[in-house]
């Protein structure tokens, strides 16, 4: 798009402009849709072969999502960009996501390590929470990835971020979300106890989390004998 055309897609006042930038949109999001699927297909391969060679499965289940057009929006518009495919592409890196639910706090990293061991992705950024947990007590690892998507035009890399997280942290994450983002939450008398209280079962998740793996671990070294 012409630098001297980059109208905002939703406050622009000539209606062919906005369809035009509306079909980008919707070109870019399916575009975004099968990075996704590139990604799951090489985590659901990982799964595969770790079930035949090791008779288990490092990976519970996987989630994957594409932010709304309205978060897309709010977020580059609190960054100071406008609403253009161009800004989506090279301004955010969480359009696309996949969350990767593992059994074990070490299959996480195991996974982490096996994706970013494939030649045809680049690891652009990682952040661990879990050895660095964020300090309300949310614990996950966080990877922003570019992976090539092949199209009628030729190879387009995609970004997207991959969260990989235990079922504990992915609980404890999911309800934590649900009762911190309810209107008005951070305003109502013992708030500050609520917080608390949210700690002290993350914490409780990192005892369970440790305590399974040292069960899995024990189990691995009888089953050697």
């Amino acid at each position: 798009m012409d630098e001297n055309n980059q109208e905002s897609w939703l406050e622009t006042p000539d209606p062919q402009l906005f369809i035009n930038n509306a079909a980008k949109f919707n070109d870019l999001m399916m575009m975004y849709r099968c990075a996704i699927r590139e990604i799951r297909t090489k985590l659901e391969v990982l799964d595969d072969e770790f079930s035949v060679e090791y008779k288990r499965n490092p990976i519970s289940f996987i989630k994957t999502r594409i932010k709304k057009p309205e978060s897309i929006y709010r977020k580059l518009t609190k960054l100071g960009y406008e609403f253009t495919a161009e800004n989506i592409q090279q301004q955010l890196h969480d359009v696309a996501g996949v969350r990767v639910v593992c059994a074990f706090v070490d299959d996480i990293y195991t996974v982490a390590d096996l994706l970013a061991g494939q030649d045809d992705i680049t690891v652009i950024e990682v952040r661990d929470y879990i050895k660095n947990p964020k300090p309300n007590g949310y614990r996950s690892y966080h990877m922003i990835v570019d992976i090539p998507v092949f199209f009628s035009k030729g190879k387009t890399p995609m970004r997207a971020e991959i969260q990989i997280r235990t079922i504990g942290m992915d609980f404890w994450a999911t309800l934590e979300h649900q009762i911190r983002y309810k209107k008005g939450i951070e305003e109502m008398e013992g708030y500050d106890k609520i917080s608390h209280e949210l700690q002290c079962c993350a914490t409780t998740v990192v005892d369970m989390d440790n305590e399974m793996l040292r069960i899995k671990n024990m189990i691995g070294q009888f089953h050697d004998i």
